[in-house]
């Protein structure tokens, strides 16, 4: 690439929230239809709730550590691999902290045939990004972004590994 090119700023990143985003907005709406009454989790209610609001409290708070903190748009800008910050917990953290929230929201609902849309919601962000941005950033970055895959899962955030030699 071109000194001056860089990724996209925004990526493929508004599919995917747009996709999640719907179908937990189908969920909300669905939740109580009589044909889905016998995945009604009613004895799990309060679990459910407080679990689903740290969820989305989490993926909130995520974000804000990506986007302002972290100033990916900073990064995308200056054309360098931003790998401090959220970036050092998952490589995706802003579609991770949308995957968080819906999966959140799908909680509360509290209607067990809802819950296979959070191993969608991980598998579809899996299959995007190994298909458009892993590829972009490989292609700019190289090593310097193998070895960051390593030890940064992709989707759900967790303590970053340690580099082998």
């Amino acid at each position: 690439m071109k000194d001056r090119e860089h990724l996209p700023m925004y990526g493929v990143g508004p599919l995917y929230v747009y996709v999640i985003a719907a179908l937990t907005l189908a969920a909300v709406l669905l939740r109580n239809h009589s044909f889905l009454a016998a995945g009604r989790l009613d004895a799990l209610r309060v679990p459910l709730l407080i679990l689903g609001i740290l969820l989305i409290l989490s993926g909130i708070a995520l974000w804000v550590y990506a986007v302002p903190i972290s100033k990916i748009d900073d990064g995308i800008r200056e054309n360098r691999l931003v790998t401090a910050g959220a970036y050092a917990l998952v490589r995706n953290p802003i579609y991770s902290a949308a995957m968080i929230v819906c999966t959140g929201v799908i909680l509360i609902v509290g209607n067990a045939w809802f819950f296979v849309l959070p191993l969608f919601f991980w598998l579809f962000l899996t299959v995007l990004m190994k298909h458009t941005e892993e590829k972009w950033l490989k292609n700019l970055y190289g090593t310097e972004y193998e070895a960051y895959c390593k030890r940064v899962n992709r989707c759900w955030p967790w303590f970053p590994r340690e580099e082998r030699i």
